[in-house]
């Protein structure tokens, strides 16, 4: 990829967050919660997974790096940065940034950058995170994603990625189920469809004449490894083993869906690394060593 395609990419993402991603809806609630399940009876699952993604930061430090911040859109993620004297929110978007200052005020602080070519010194940050980012960036400025986060990162830290597959083998191997249910959630519908409504049975968001999305490349377990693995030690872990696809096709309060949560999310913490490989949303942690 050319340095003009990856350029042109990166404006593209840039406008997509300041024109809809991050433009409030409802109260609290960004064009971007489209892409989650936000149904009460996923809540819980939710919750745990995203308070999973703190657990392996440093508890407290002078500054924690949020690495594509976002507005920093959900109440746990408040929580990673709660005993740190510094959030330091790094976006490509002003608009996001915006809306990080209007959660945490002074306790952050806000840069617009790219985070494949973080503006800061080395070894400086006391945790770093980054959330459905890394993807968003060019294929040939992935590598340097990863790199940038981990330069920065003091020794004896963490770094925590979440990201998503290409291919997850677990929702491949579960794509029958999903589409049974899909099928017979509209056959059972029996009232007319809103034309406002998505195909998951959402309330669209926004403008339905703008674009839903922006620029996404995925890798495979093998790929990020031929990416980084000679570069930096790193673990693989379950953030989240299923998809939204399936969580609202397959997850129904009335069919035992958050029972059947519960079990999953125990069954991703006994074996996180077999759910981490196969299921759709590693957590990458990025160590480096003291």
């Amino acid at each position: 990829m050319s340095a003009n395609n990856a350029q042109e990419i990166k404006q593209q993402v840039q406008s997509f967050y300041n024109r809809i991603g991050w433009q409030e809806v409802s109260e609290g609630v960004y064009q971007n919660a489209r892409f989650e399940d936000l149904r009460p009876v996923s809540s819980e699952y939710i919750h745990r997974c995203h308070i999973r993604a703190g657990t392996f930061l440093a508890k407290t430090g002078h500054y924690l790096l949020d690495a594509g911040s976002g507005p920093i859109q959900y109440p746990e993620y408040l929580l990673y940065s709660e005993d740190y004297d510094y959030r330091v929110c790094v976006d490509i978007s002003p608009v996001a940034l915006f809306e990080a200052r209007r959660r945490i005020g002074t306790n952050g602080l806000y840069v617009v950058a790219d985070v494949s070519a973080l503006p800061f010194t080395g070894n400086i940050f006391d945790g770093v995170i980054s959330l459905h980012t890394l993807h968003h960036l060019p294929e040939s400025n992935q590598q340097d994603g990863y790199l940038e986060l981990w330069r920065v990162l003091a020794p004896g830290k963490q770094a925590v990625v979440v990201n998503g597959w290409t291919d997850a083998p677990l929702m491949r191997r579960y794509d029958w189920l999903v589409r049974i249910a899909t099928c017979l959630m509209n056959r059972m519908r029996h009232r007319k469809v809103d034309p406002n409504t998505t195909h998951s049975g959402e309330k669209s968001m926004g403008n339905p004449k703008e674009p839903v999305s922006t620029y996404v490349q995925k890798f495979t377990p093998e790929r990020l490894k031929q990416m980084i693995g000679e570069h930096i030690p790193y673990e693989i872990r379950c953030w989240r083993s299923v998809s939204v696809r399936f969580l609202r096709a397959v997850i129904h309060p009335k069919l035992a869906g958050r029972l059947i949560l519960r079990l999953l999310y125990r069954l991703e913490e006994v074996f996180p690394y077999y759910f981490g490989v196969v299921g759709q949303y590693p957590l990458i942690i990025l160590k480096k060593s003291g």
